[in-house]
């Protein structure tokens, strides 16, 4: 009987597993982090894991195991990893995915099965109360855009997006927000983020001739379209979101990234910012410890959203402990209500405050506008 208890515990290690009790799992926190760190979303992807892979090894003072699988920028699989995480792992909270159509996977689990998801990509979830999307809104980054829109005089509009979730919510907001800085939508173009050709679609946008182009994409794939107009010689205004604020798309649009105009959050240019603002400490202390391990010059905003999901986390789970015992529903219910309850939280992007109605929490104070010179970000004053 030794004999096989050794062959099985041995065996079961090699795989990961142990012959532990699932009951001794609760004397700390679980967080399951599903992150496309392969495919399209690679570049959001890899920032966030090696960012997870320097948080502390506690959250609101109780041990904490991370448990992070790459769901290779592709929905269902970031759905299959989000239901291991419940039913295998009993995760006490879900963090993840890169992108916007696997998040909104995510959160259909976290839903039914009524677990906490910190989201790492910007969306609106409809009648979710178990979701909480990290990343500043659609709106928030919109209307940053279009007052430097009405401000420069743009009255025409080209806009060219992924043909997916997140493109579809830039473009319903574009379309709503525009006539109200009175700028025309001229012309409207998709792409998929695996396209490697958008010669249509640019020809289309040459012949509407607007002032400006607003790319609605994230990652890498989003350099795609302005290289394109670029060599076809269109010379207007070219606008970004915040789904490109890596060096990887610097390093992918060359030349041809100059002058484009993009909202992000407070921590891609945080040694830019004055003395004064909430999110100087907290971001500087990040990029620090980021590059120290990764090179100069490597932090991304996305990592940066990991690393926040972990502040917003760690001061949920001190409050939920006081309540239930982590690995129970009644820890997950409590973990919901002190998250939806976060107030003037300072983190690497801004100051988080959420509410019933508002699960994200990072308002105007949470972007700032900053422009490409030379390949490097620059904030616009």
């Amino acid at each position: 009987m030794i004999r096989r208890h050794f062959i099985l515990a041995s065996t079961l290690a090699s795989l990961g597993l142990s012959l532990a009790p699932a009951q001794a799992q609760t004397s700390g926190v679980t967080i399951g982090v599903t992150l496309s760190t392969t495919g399209p979303a690679a570049s959001l992807g890899i920032a966030e894991k090696n960012t997870i892979e320097l948080l502390p090894k506690t959250l609101g003072g109780l041990p904490v195991n991370y448990i992070v699988l790459d769901d290779a920028s592709d929905p269902t699989q970031a759905a299959k990893n989000a239901r291991r995480f419940v039913d295998a792992d009993r995760a006490d909270a879900i963090i993840g995915t890169s992108n916007v159509p696997g998040s909104l996977a995510v959160a259909e689990v976290a839903n039914e099965t009524r677990t906490p998801q910190i989201a790492l990509a910007p969306f609106a979830p409809k009648q979710i109360p178990w979701v909480f999307p990290l990343p500043q809104s659609v709106e928030v980054m919109s209307t940053a855009l279009f007052e430097h829109m009405k401000s420069t005089g743009v009255k025409t509009l080209g806009f060219v997006g992924f043909s997916d979730a997140y493109g579809e919510a830039w473009l319903q907001e574009v379309q709503k927000t525009a006539p109200r800085f009175g700028v025309d939508v001229v012309v409207v173009e998709r792409f998929a983020r695996t396209d490697q050709s958008v010669t249509a679609q640019t020809l289309k946008v040459i012949q509407a001739k607007p002032d400006a182009v607003l790319v609605a994409g994230s990652g890498t794939p989003s350099a795609l379209p302005m290289r394109a107009l670029r060599e076809r010689g269109y010379k207007g205004q070219f606008y970004q979101t915040h789904g490109v604020a890596n060096n990887d798309f610097l390093r992918v649009a060359g030349s041809a990234d100059e002058g484009a105009i993009l909202p992000t959050g407070n921590v891609l240019v945080v040694e830019q910012l004055p003395d004064g603002n909430p999110s100087k400490k907290v971001g500087l202390a990040y990029v620090r410890a980021y590059e120290s391990k990764y090179g100069t010059g490597s932090r991304s905003p996305f990592g940066a959203y990991a690393h926040d999901a972990y502040l917003v986390l760690d001061r949920a789970v001190a409050v939920a402990a006081a309540k239930a015992k982590p690995g129970s529903p009644e820890f997950r219910a409590a973990l919901r209500d002190a998250l939806e309850t976060t107030r003037d939280l300072a983190t690497t992007h801004g100051v988080v405050t959420m509410s019933a109605t508002d699960h994200s929490g990072f308002g105007a104070t949470s972007r700032v506008l900053v422009t490409i010179e030379k390949n490097t970000w620059k904030l616009l004053k």
